[in-house]
């Protein structure tokens, strides 16, 4: 399917990520002005302007079956230098980021996608086999690089099926400027359910809805029946701490707390926001927001919660996916917390439509406007969007297809083609009469959201434009609901569109954007190694063929 792009008043210029402002620092990053970067601040326009560093950082990680207990109950794992969560990948904005990433698995291939990173004209790092890759056979290496042109908290994760629920992430901290100012980074955050079976079992011998997690972790860790510990952070009276929340699960929308604490969310995904104050947070699928808290309340143990929304999220541990705050000055500093968790509602809402961005974009519809329309379907076990369950294949990426001059996909690509120029927009709205909610995650892009909400989307698109629509790459469609959503095109490239629920993107809810066609053959990064890597593969399947099965979309 081809959608026309709409044109539009704003140019994002892709060459333009590679000016560096020769302008003399107007401030110094600190404590007390974390707005400044250098030469560059909060108010820098990050889609046309990033830094170069001249810095690369390097990193390696090795994806392995291992036995673990993260939660004190001892099960097989996937994890990237056997820990879960994997090694945190820090850079500076403006970085250049390189990681080799080796697969030591037994019997699985894999790719590794870093969520929520552009990947301007780096599209062949963006670690999607079947759309960007050939999948990492056994004992191979890939080489993944990126330029950090956005900055903030994310994460990495495999991208192969179900593997990622066996353990397979990690966080990305890319430091620069915010919108409030704090004294202590804690760093990130991870919050996941986690099942006590295999996530590849779970999926084949599930009929319906995803099945009940066991229980959730906090970067890595929680208890389980009287074994297991605590995640556990030490904060001093009266200083001001940031926190990198990140929902790395595969099925469990959560609310996020600190009792007795109020925070300022400062950003949402890898979108600088204006601060506003909460208790209570939203984390669906995929999603991270960075919170800032200060320690004033009495010195004392406090619980950190994580709850899953059983409206919409199955689990057998609601309550007791915790970690702890402690004060330093604490009386009792390995005593379990006593305190009470703030009231809430349990739905599947999401903070987006809250959110305005602290970089606002002006976007004006010519007179030409067109869009598309894209409805979620679920039918015989499988999800349909555009009309398609999604089935790729591992040994054969769009990205290759189009390096070797073939446009003629296989319709269980479900590619939906997006032709125009950097100042062009694209317009669609996401809707589903099913009674189940759906995060969103583009890759290569921020969804600009214009409207959500249930029910039907009426009027034009031209009646929600607005300077100041919230950007994030994850947005929930609601139940029986829509998604009215825009972005520019200004990434070449084969970009992956999914619910991130893992159960229902292995259903088939999915596709790809072939952005500028012709513009991605040569510049995007395919290059000898990134062949090698698919050949290397064939030659794996070719002695192990029951590797090559698939029994679900491959994502």
């Amino acid at each position: 399917m081809i959608f026309k792009a709409l044109s539009l008043g704003a140019t994002v210029a892709a060459a333009a990520l590679l000016h560096t402002r020769s302008s003399s620092a107007a401030c110094v990053h600190s404590a007390s002005a974390r707005d400044c970067w250098g030469d560059y601040d909060i108010t820098t326009d990050y889609y046309e302007t990033a830094p170069h560093t001249g810095v690369t950082r390097t990193y390696y990680l090795s994806l392995n079956n291992v036995t673990m207990a993260p939660d004190g109950f001892s099960r097989s794992v996937t994890a990237f230098n056997s820990s879960i969560p994997g090694p945190t990948i820090t850079a500076d904005w403006g970085d250049t980021v390189v990681v080799y990433v080796t697969n030591n698995l037994e019997s699985n291939g894999t790719a590794l996608h870093w969520h929520g990173l552009r990947q301007n004209y780096t599209a062949a790092s963006d670690g999607v086999p079947g759309v960007t890759q050939c999948a990492i056979a056994p004992g191979d290496t890939f080489k993944y690089t990126w330029h950090a042109t956005q900055y903030g908290t994310t994460w990495y994760h495999s991208h192969f099926s179900l593997q990622y629920g066996n353990g397979a992430i990690g966080p990305i901290v890319i430091n620069g400027p915010a919108t409030a100012n704090y004294d202590v980074d804690l760093g990130p955050l991870t919050i996941q359910d986690w099942a006590h079976s295999d996530a590849f079992y779970l999926f084949s011998i599930n009929t319906g809805p995803p099945p009940a997690a066991d229980n959730g972790l906090l970067n890595g860790t929680n208890m389980y029946n009287d074994a297991g510990s605590y995640y556990t952070t030490t904060v001093d009276p009266g200083k001001t701490y940031r926190l990198r929340v990140i929902n790395t699960g595969v099925f469990a929308h959560m609310k996020f707390s600190i009792d007795n604490h109020t925070f300022q969310v400062i950003a949402a995904d890898l979108v600088p926001i204006v601060p506003y104050n909460a208790t209570v947070i939203n984390v669906a699928l995929g999603q991270r927001y960075d919170i800032v808290f200060t320690a004033n309340q009495t010195a004392d143990n406090y619980w950190i919660r994580a709850i899953p929304q059983l409206s919409c999220t199955n689990n057998k541990n609601q309550n007791g996916i915790k970690g702890i705050l402690r004060y330093a000055t604490a009386a009792n500093l390995t005593a379990d917390p006593t305190t009470t968790a703030y009231a809430y509602t349990d739905d599947c809402g999401d903070e987006t439509m809250s959110l305005t961005p602290k970089l606002t974009k002006t976007i004006s519809a010519s007179s030409a406007a067109s869009s598309g329309s894209l409805p979620v379907v679920f039918s015989q076990a499988k999800w349909y969007i555009n009309g398609v369950t999604q089935v790729i294949d591992w040994a054969n990426p769009s990205l290759g297809m189009i390096e070797a001059q073939n446009a003629s996909y296989p319709s269980a690509f479900n590619v939906v083609s997006l032709n125009g120029t950097s100042s062009d927009w694209a317009y669609f709205v996401i809707s589903s009469s099913i009674p189940a909610d759906h995060p969103l995650h583009i890759h290569g892009h921020d969804w600009w959201v214009l409207a959500r909400g249930t029910g039907t989307f009426s009027g034009d698109f031209t009646d929600y434009l607005t300077t100041a629509a919230p950007r994030r790459d994850v947005v929930v469609l609601p139940a029986v609901g829509y998604l009215a959503v825009a972005f520019p095109l200004d990434n070449p490239g084969t970009w992956l569109m999914h619910c991130h629920i893992a159960f229902h993107a292995s259903d088939g809810l999915s596709l790809q954007f072939v952005e500028r066609y012709s513009e991605i053959r040569g510049n995007v990064g395919v290059d000898s190694a990134w062949n090698q890597t698919c050949t290397n593969w064939e030659s794996y399947v070719t002695v192990e063929p029951t590797l090559a099965e698939m029994d679900d979309s491959g994502i």
